[in-house]
């Protein structure tokens, strides 16, 4: 038998294991295809990527200044659980939440990955930046993070906490606390950080970022903020499943009420869609059954950098963006749209320049998770 069908074999023996049909595998790469805006012309292509890597590349998931919700995303995908056809695939050597091994056995592990190198490098939480605020193992994180950087060949921050701080660097932010690119600039390493916002991540985004590198050889486009554009190039605005009530002028305004029940938009509400750069309505959540939105919350920002401060109080809506219905226009349902997007992206700017020049006084106070 030929290597490559040996490698095959004992991948799809692999899959059987895990309960995972090889059906349902192909399935998986038609879903991750679509994901990563591919044709299906590439699912032989995707599976054959994941197939040989089979026994690397090898993951290291470093948490650092989080409550781990990052992690619970990734065990708790459902089927097709991405995490066991992908990730425990590729062998997750270490990430202390979910690993077997503990103490001395782990810190072992994790100074072999370590010499080895070439894995890919997986980052949750914030980087305390001052000293005794975050150790592990009697090491500063920012050390360990500089130790594990260097012989990674990416490094993927996941979560709004390792993306630029999140909750934990939200005001005061006496631990100092930044994103993992931060944190880099500070130990004088240089090296290109894929950013993964949200809060919790969304695990397809992992996925497809990793299947992208595997497929490629190399990481998706960045945008300014360092986050693939396939997954953060347009606003929750731009695709939300209420944005047809929006262009005509149906708001909910007051949770509870008949509005609300009827899926009327939740702009009045707080909802920071317009100035949010995600691609939650199309993925979604729980094996994509919903999202924030769908289940009747405002978008609170989570994808955006300093959410917690810019966007405190979370059911106060944005100041100045203009909304269709106002006194005097008289026009056709898809005129109204068209004005309401110039509006909208007028208001934003509006208060894009607001924030900056003042900080929003109320977001000084600091905000919590959604």
């Amino acid at each position: 038998m030929a290597k490559s069908e040996e490698v095959s074999k004992q991948f799809l023996e692999a899959l059987e294991f895990h309960g995972i049909k090889r059906r349902d595998f192909l399935k998986f790469c038609g879903a991750t295809a679509a994901f990563i805006g591919l044709s299906d012309l590439y699912i032989p292509n995707i599976a054959a990527a994941i197939e040989k890597a089979t026994k690397r590349p090898p993951v290291v998931w470093l948490n650092f200044a989080s409550d781990s919700g990052c992690t619970e995303s990734l065990i708790k995908a459902t089927y097709p659980n991405a995490a066991e056809i992908v990730l425990d695939i590729l062998s997750v050597d270490y990430n202390e939440t979910i690993m077997a091994a503990a103490g001395k056995q782990a810190k072992e592990i994790l100074e072999k990955s370590r010499k080895e190198g070439g894995f890919i490098l997986i980052v949750e939480g914030g980087v305390p930046t001052k000293k005794g605020h975050g150790r592990i193992g009697g090491k500063e994180m920012l050390d360990i993070l500089k130790e594990f950087s260097g012989p990674a060949v990416a490094i993927l921050a996941v979560g709004s906490c390792a993306t630029f701080g999140g909750v934990p660097a939200a005001k005061p932010n006496p631990s100092q606390i930044v994103g993992v690119s931060e944190a880099l600039k500070k130990v004088g390493v240089n090296k290109a950080v894929v950013n993964l916002d949200l809060c919790p991540v969304n695990v397809e985004i992992l996925i497809g970022v990793v299947v992208n590198y595997l497929l490629l050889g190399k990481l998706p486009e960045l945008d300014s903020f360092g986050r693939p554009k396939m997954f953060y190039g347009q606003t929750i605005h731009d695709n939300c499943e209420r944005r047809a009530h929006f262009d005509a002028g149906r708001f909910v305004e007051q949770f509870g009420s008949k509005e609300e029940a009827l899926g009327y938009c939740l702009y009045k509400m707080g909802c920071k869609g317009p100035m949010t750069y995600s691609a939650c309505p199309k993925i979604q959540y729980n094996d994509r059954v919903s999202w924030c939105i769908k289940a009747g919350g405002p978008c609170i920002g989570c994808a955006e950098h300093g959410w917690p401060d810019k966007f405190a109080g979370f059911y106060e809506r944005l100041p100045d963006v203009k909304i269709p219905g106002v006194a005097g226009v008289e026009t056709t349902a898809d005129k109204i749209g068209v004005i309401a997007g110039v509006a909208t992206a007028a208001g934003i700017a509006v208060h894009a320049i607001a924030t900056a020049a003042s900080g929003r006084a109320k977001g000084e106070k600091g905000g919590g998770e959604g």
